[in-house]
Formats: C-alpha cells, sequence, structure tokens
C-alpha cells in the first residue's frame, strides 16, 4: 500500500512511519514546514504526483492551552481546516484517509468509571476539542471513505510528554517529590500501540469512528507511581486536584474510552494500560533515564 504520513515527527508520525515500512507498506513522511494539510494546493499536488492508496493523519496542534488564546488561528487551521482539505481531496481521488482525534470533543463530566462510547453525544470544552470536533464532522460530510480513531493520554519516547515531564522533576527535585493531579481519569496510551491499531484499520479499510486507547483506567498520579516505581526511581509522587494547577483551557475530569466499535469489527488490538506501560519501558527505559538524568 503506498501511504502518506502527515504529521510525521509527532509521536504517532514517528511511530507510524516505523511501524509502516516494517511491514512492506510505502511510506511519503511529510511535515510542517515544507508540509501544510490544510494548503488545498499542496494536499492536491501531493496526492496527484504520488498516487496514494490511503493517507494516515497524524498531525494535529496540541498545545491545548495556547489555542485559548494566540494559538487558535494554529489550532482551527491545523485541527479543523487541515482535516477538511485532506478529506476533501481523498474524496475526489477515491484515497482513503484515517484521521486521528481526541477524548476532547466530549466534555468529560460523566462519572467515573462510566466510559465515552463512539455513539455518546459530544460537547466540547476548550477550543482544541472544538477544533478538532468540527475536523471529525469535516471529514464525514466529504464522503471520503474513512476511519476515525479517537484517542487519549498519548505518550512515546520522543519529544515532550507526560512520562519524560514527571522523571525530570522528580529526578531533578532534592526531596524527589511532586504533585500530580488525581482527579482527571483517563488510560494512557502508547504512540506504539496506536500506530498497530492505525494499521490494523488501514489495512482492513474499516470506515467510520472508533474509540482507540489502552483498556482499564486511572489517574495522571496512578499513571506517574507506575512508571516511575518501574523504572526504580524514588519518587514522592503526591496526589492533588485539577484546581491546584489552573491553566487556560478546561479539562476533562473523565477521559476513560471504550473501544466498543473496534471489538465489534473484530479490529481491537489493545490491552490494558499497565501491560502496554510495561513493554514500553522494557523498550525504552533505558534511554529514557538516561535522557531524564539530572545534571551533575
Amino acid at each position: 500500500m503506498k501511504i502518506l504520513l502527515t504529521g510525521a515527527f509527532g509521536q504517532l508520525g514517528r511511530a507510524s512511519s516505523a511501524l509502516l515500512a516494517s511491514r512492506g507498506h510505502a511510506v511519503t513522511a511529510v511535515d510542517l514546514p515544507s508540509f501544510d494539510i490544510a494548503s488545498a494546493d499542496c494536499v492536491a499536488s501531493a496526492l496527484d504526483a504520488g498516487r496514494f492508496d490511503a493517507i494516515l493523519n497524524a498531525a494535529a496542534y496540541t498545545a491545548v492551552d495556547r489555542a485559548e488564546g494566540a494559538g487558535r488561528d494554529d489550532c482551527w487551521r491545523a485541527n479543523a481546516l487541515g482535516p477538511k482539505v485532506l478529506a476533501e481531496a481523498a474524496a475526489r481521488r477515491n484515497v482513503f484517509l484515517l484521521h486521528v482525534s481526541t477524548d476532547y470533543v466530549f466534555p468529560g463530566d460523566r462519572p467515573v468509571p462510566q466510559p465515552y462510547v463512539e455513539t455518546d453525544a459530544t460537547g466540547p470544552k476548550n477550543e482544541y476539542g472544538r477544533a478538532k470536533l468540527a475536523g471529525e464532522e469535516a471529514i464525514r460530510a466529504s464522503g471520503a471513505r474513512a476511519a476515525i480513531l479517537r484517542t487519549a493520554w498519548l505518550y512515546s519516547d520522543v519529544g515532550r510528554n507526560f512520562v519524560k515531564a514527571i522523571l525530570c522533576r522528580v529526578r531533578s527535585s532534592a526531596d524527589h517529590a511532586a504533585k500530580v493531579v488525581a482527579d482527571q481519569f483517563g488510560s494512557p496510551t502508547t504512540a506504539e500501540d496506536l500506530a498497530q491499531q492505525a494499521l490494523r484499520v488501514l489495512e482492513a479499510r474499516a470506515e467510520g469512528l472508533f474509540h482507540a486507547t489502552s483498556q482499564g483506567y486511572g489517574t495522571w498520579c496512578d499513571f506517574a507511581r507506575a512508571f516511575c516505581e518501574e523504572l526504580g526511581v524514588e519518587a514522592g509522587i503526591a496526589p492533588c486536584a485539577t484546581s491546584d494547577f489552573p491553566t487556560a483551557a478546561s479539562r476533562p475530569s473523565n477521559s476513560i474510552l471504550d473501544n466498543a466499535a473496534l471489538r465489534a469489527a473484530g479490529l481491537d488490538v489493545f490491552d490494558d494500560w499497565r501491560e502496554a506501560l510495561s513493554r514500553f519501558l522494557a523498550r525504552h527505559g533505558e534511554a529514557l533515564l538516561a535522557e531524564t538524568a539530572p545534571e551533575a
């Protein structure tokens, strides 16, 4: 399969590029500044030249707090206009599109542990979520053959993410302590597992809306304690409330997604988030410790 991979420099993009190539697919990996998914001319030129079978759109603007202010236009361009341009171009050329969305399309206010399923009503509570939902709606309106994967709490060994941030904090602190939010719930999901899921959907040409996260759930505090303990890092992870760290953008309290549609289609590749974390740390733990080591 010839696949155009957008957002190639991000966590999912990097994981997907390596995986797709290892499975024998011909991948053209692109990202800003040379490739802009919101430019109709750029997208049309690439699709006409490459004659692709599919697009995997891993591009996104993810600076959630900045999107409430100075980054709003960039957020809407990447997360709403970009998917619209890709979908309309794909529809005209009969190219399959797989787009990655987010748990932030939901308000996140239902009682824990009740998860959100694909048929639940949306209701984003910040600009990032509203833009991502607009991107989903544009894809559905385009008539393209498409799959939308909603994921949450993504992490990997590359770029800036929660795992690295916490390790840096506790390993550079004199008392090895860190306050971590304990009233937001979700399912930590590795970029590698999400890439596996994207590959499965692409190869099946499965159209529709799918939730795609690890099974089980916990808080950010649970997540931090789990990877610090497994890596043997002494850390006094202390639970705190979301209100202790005010942010420009409101966060969902409940980001738990149920992969009901993937299971129904026989395509779900995910297992429990703690098992996935163990596999991830077995592969990348040593490098993460080296990268987050305190300066002498």
